[in-house]
């Protein structure tokens, strides 16, 4: 099996893992993400934070994003721009929302208003799969690796973060990573947020 065949069979495989959880697993869930991602500095600070609307069974953000707007944070949503990548608009509690292409929930702004990814500090990114290195495997479509790439050059960390956002059932040993693959600076789950530079470290011969 070639790596493309792999990477679609895992996504299967990760697919119906989230999809075996119940409404009552992924409201408990929600609410341990946030707890976990608490422990993070930069959740508690940053004031220019990207999240994402939750789709396909993904992680539910309703308790973070209720965190981040009590302590006044900015937050911002993902809108398709170009090819294949991503810009940022602001997100405030009344945002008039409209669907995508993918039909997923983008807000209605002016052009002018939107960020570019490297105006960010933190961006909580959506996954199917994940490892402790920060080996992430996407939905195919590269968006978040296209818009991200200038992270792949120069000293990790530094802003704006990227915290992988997941249920711990989508964690697998090991991810090979594609060579337009932006690595996580950390993992949160509803049972913990894993440092994945210091799994990287680790993994140094």
């Amino acid at each position: 099996m070639n790596d493309t065949d792999a990477r679609r069979a895992l996504r299967r495989e990760l697919r119906a893992a989230r999809a075996s959880l119940d409404p009552r697993q992924r409201m408990a869930a929600a609410q341990a993400l946030a707890d976990r991602l608490e422990a993070l500095p930069e959740f508690l600070i940053d004031q220019r934070v990207a999240v994402y609307w939750a789709v396909d069974g993904e992680i539910p953000l309703h308790a973070a994003v209720t965190a981040l707007r009590r302590r006044g944070q900015a937050l911002f949503l993902p809108v398709l721009r170009g090819e294949r990548e991503l810009a940022f608009a602001p997100y405030p509690r009344e945002a008039a929302l409209e669907p995508n292409r993918h039909g997923i929930p983008e807000p209605r702004c002016a052009p002018t208003e939107l960020l570019p990814p490297q105006a960010l500090q933190l961006v909580l990114v959506p996954l199917l799969g994940f490892d402790r290195r920060g080996n992430r495997l996407g939905f195919g479509a590269g968006y978040y690796d296209r818009s991200f790439a200038f992270l792949r050059a120069g000293e990790r960390p530094r802003e704006p973060l990227l915290v992988g956002v997941a249920y711990a059932c989508q964690e697998r040993a090991q991810l090979d990573a594609a060579a337009w693959d932006v690595p996580l600076d950390f993992v949160a789950t509803e049972t913990e947020l894993i440092d994945c530079h210091a799994h990287r470290a680790a993994a140094l011969p």
